[in-house]
């Protein structure tokens, strides 16, 4: 296995690493138009269209549309009949991503200014919310409570779950993490399908204020284009790592850091900065090794390969630099004094800090939220939390006093604006 090695000090190491962070997911127009299709049939037909879409693709011929809808008694059947440290697992994780984003909870708040007048911002939870989960032979139970929970502890009233079930298959782990997150209602529909019940609703399946979770390519596309009719989180690209090692690590353990997004898929990106050159020959030595134990060795292998860099710098600040150029989804800090390099940081989806903290431990049961910015856009977004499912309004109470003031600077502003109606609204409240 071939990783490509830079230099910050090469004269093209600044070609080279632009090279390596060049990725645009490129407009499949055959898939575009399927899924333009897919949205126009279901807002038309609504459970028709649905139904059909769901026996062609998942091999699932469900007849009624009611039918698409899993009883909650399947759910609880499904935690209950879960292996005992399954089930353990599973209420640790929760109970830690739940206590997490109970410190995100945002209230309401105001105040009143000199003259009277009273300002604040008053923040509701949304009233529904879909999740989108994977389903068939992948198990994302993790996903569920990452995606759930914040929505629960953000008090949504109501939280519709859909996931494909091909061939009828349910993954008993998925269900067995809706009903502990306390999902409220679970259709057996998926890809963009799903999302066009979700964004416009049909008789079956209400209409939601945002589509939250992860999917194909045909599901990205979809919650692409019915952003506007509802909200959504992100749409994110392949997975990424980005580890600042001193060169005092296991290589073994920073090399199977690499493979833990490089088994995501083939376009993952898993890069190690380090000052230490010959650490990260001993990484790169690690991982000839190790990825002959892996089961997905051959994804494993091409992200490397493709994606993957070891980057020796010539000090840790310079590491923390090309980090933030980067913006990687996933950014561990394995170093002796992680929180040193915190204030030269600024864009970074997670953080983990040391070397005990394995970016996989934040995948699932850590607390904070693996749903993450990918692609750069750390730069200007943030992980998924409670804050994606609550919205503020502003309030304004004006007194009679402040009307006095306000409605002068309102007043010219507007005139100045040519907008007479609104200097005039102003004025008729002043004395």
């Amino acid at each position: 296995m071939k990783i490509q090695q830079l230099s910050s000090s090469a004269p093209d190491f600044e070609q080279r690493l632009n090279s390596l962070l060049a990725y645009e997911a490129a407009a499949d127009e055959k898939l575009e138009a399927t899924v333009a299709a897919i949205l126009h049939d279901v807002r038309k037909r609504g459970d028709a269209a649905v139904l059909e879409y769901t026996a062609t693709f998942d091999r699932l011929p469900i007849v009624r549309a009611r039918d698409m809808e899993l009883p909650k008694e399947e759910l609880r059947s499904a935690f209950d009949g879960l292996p005992i440290d399954q089930r353990q697992a599973l209420e640790a994780a929760a109970a830690r991503v739940r206590e997490y984003h109970e410190k995100q909870v945002q209230a309401s708040w105001s105040y009143v200014d000199a003259d009277g007048t009273l300002l604040g911002q008053q923040v509701t939870p949304l009233d529904r919310v879909g999740l989108y989960v994977p389903g068939g032979k992948a198990a994302y139970p993790s996903s569920v409570l990452m995606n759930a929970l914040p929505a629960k502890v953000a008090g949504v009233a109501e939280l519709i779950m859909v996931v494909p079930t091909p061939d009828g298959l349910k993954n008993p782990l998925v269900l067995a993490a809706a009903f502990l997150a306390g999902v409220d209602r679970v259709f057996t529909i998926g890809g963009a399908q799903a999302v066009a019940a979700l964004a416009y609703g049909t008789d079956t399946i209400p209409k939601v204020d945002k589509i939250v979770g992860p999917g194909n390519a045909y599901v990205a596309s979809a919650k692409r284009r019915v952003f506007g009719v509802c909200g959504i989180d992100m749409i994110a690209g392949p997975s990424e790592i980005l580890v600042i090692c001193d060169g005092k690590t296991d290589p073994d353990w920073i090399a199977m850091d690499l493979f833990s997004q490089a088994e995501h898929d083939e376009l993952a990106q898993a890069i190690l900065i380090s000052p230490d050159a010959n650490f990260i020959g001993k990484v790169a030595r690690s991982a000839e090794r190790l990825i002959e134990q892996m089961p997905r060795r051959e994804i494993i292998r091409t992200a490397l390969e493709s994606r993957g860099a070891l980057i020796h710098v010539a000090s840790l600040d310079e590491a923390c630099a090309i980090s933030n150029r980067i913006a990687p989804e996933h950014l561990e800090l394995s170093v002796s004094e992680p929180q040193a390099l915190l204030s030269g940081l600024k864009h970074a989806g997670a953080i983990f800090m040391g070397r005990y903290t394995s970016e996989s431990l934040g995948d699932y049961c850590a607390g904070p939220n693996h749903v993450l910015p990918t692609s750069g856009t750390a730069r200007f977004s943030s992980p998924l939390g409670v804050y994606d499912f609550q919205k503020r309004s502003s309030l304004i109470q004006v007194s009679e006093r402040g009307a006095q003031t306000l409605g002068k600077i309102a007043a010219t502003l507007a005139f100045g604006e040519g907008l007479q109606a609104h200097a005039q609204s102003a004025l008729y409240r002043t004395k």
